[in-house]
């Protein structure tokens, strides 16, 4: 599987959102990579929807439907209703494993994630 983490430049939880994918990964290995889209043609083609957005193999687990891309700051509302610029880790595990990523714990995580810009 892979992870891709889209972000504006400067955005303030770029990292914390690949902070949190990595602990709902919980040790599984997979590869998370960091994306900065600096417009509105790379949003579309990269299927942004606000920062951050994190895409598993592609799709975005958290879009609503009929979504638009955008370089807008994105809200992620938990079940409780708590809202955070950032998905919850228990919402993050269950759009891992709807994506088919094992179970299992492996080895160790590989990240290509650096600060963003």
């Amino acid at each position: 599987m892979r992870i891709t983490v889209l972000t504006v430049p400067g955005c303030p939880n770029a990292v914390p959102a690949a902070e949190r994918v990595t602990a709902a990964l919980a040790g599984r290995a997979v590869e998370l990579e960091l994306v900065v889209v600096h417009d509105r043609a790379q949003a579309a083609a990269h299927g942004m929807n606000g920062s951050p957005t994190i895409l598993l193999d592609g799709a975005d687990p958290f879009a609503p439907a009929g979504a638009e891309p955008s370089l807008s700051c994105r809200l992620y509302r938990d079940a409780d209703g708590i809202v955070s610029g950032v998905p919850g880790e228990a919402a993050l595990r269950e759009a891992l494993t709807a994506a088919g990523l094992p179970s299992e714990r492996l080895a160790a995580v590989e990240s290509s994630v650096p600060p963003p810009a």
